[in-house]
């Protein structure tokens, strides 16, 4: 999961810098699904305008089902944010842009109660001369809410290759060893060989071996 996280989490930074930073640019990038007890969670819910939506008027309500529940208004921003009555009071933290394609909010503290479907509805009212066209969209994230963080399957894939390497490299460096101790046995052995060769020839056939110098 660690991986993952770390995966969504930059996906959601390079989404808040192209929302921020580049006004013209907006990516739509899915909310995390899993958060672990104690932590702080954000709720990742982006609607994109384009460069002649910009005027708008902005309406975002965030809802929370439980399993077997119903729809509990949570959170608001109606021309300022507002965090309704409810299980969250107190845990529930703006967390959008101020242009509001971003409209994301974070849980604070989450528990295991958490646990539910999260449901982002955002209405826009366009201010255009001639008419006021209203556009609406709705973001659902089921969020699962665990005890503690395991490995994903990322990691475990990493660490297997890892072992992998380093056994595939010390048996290379084995074989080498090996050859290299071979290769030196073998001139030993040879030199050992040139050398009793050399001392069964009688002394006066070694005479007669030496290399005559020319004048």
């Amino acid at each position: 999961m660690a991986a993952l996280s770390r995966g969504a989490g930059a996906a959601s930074l390079l989404a808040l810098l192209c929302v921020g930073v580049c006004s013209a640019v907006c990516v739509k990038v899915p909310s995390e699904t899993e958060a672990v007890q104690g932590s702080h969670m954000k709720l990742l819910c982006i609607s994109c305008m384009k460069r002649e939506e910009v005027s708008a008027t902005t309406l975002v309500e965030w809802y929370y089902k439980a399993d077997g529940g119903k729809d509990v208004p949570i959170y608001e921003y109606r021309n300022e944010q507002r965090e309704l009555e409810s299980r969250f009071s107190g845990r529930l933290q703006w967390n959008g842009s101020k242009d509001m394609q971003d409209v994301s909010i974070s849980v604070l503290n989450i528990t295991l109660n958490d646990s539910g479907i999260y449901t982002c509805n955002v209405t826009r009212e366009f201010d255009y001369e001639i008419h006021r066209p209203v556009f609406t969209s709705t973001t659902l994230i089921r969020l699962t809410v665990v005890e503690a963080a395991g490995e994903d399957l990322t990691s475990v894939i990493s660490e297997i290759m890892m072992y992998i390497l380093l056994v595939f490299l010390t048996l290379w460096l084995l074989i080498e060893m090996i050859y290299c101790y071979r290769k030196v046995a073998k001139a030993e052995e040879a030199a050992q060989e040139n050398a009793t060769d050399y001392l069964a020839i009688p002394s006066e056939n070694k005479e007669n071996c030496a290399v005559p110098v020319e004048e």
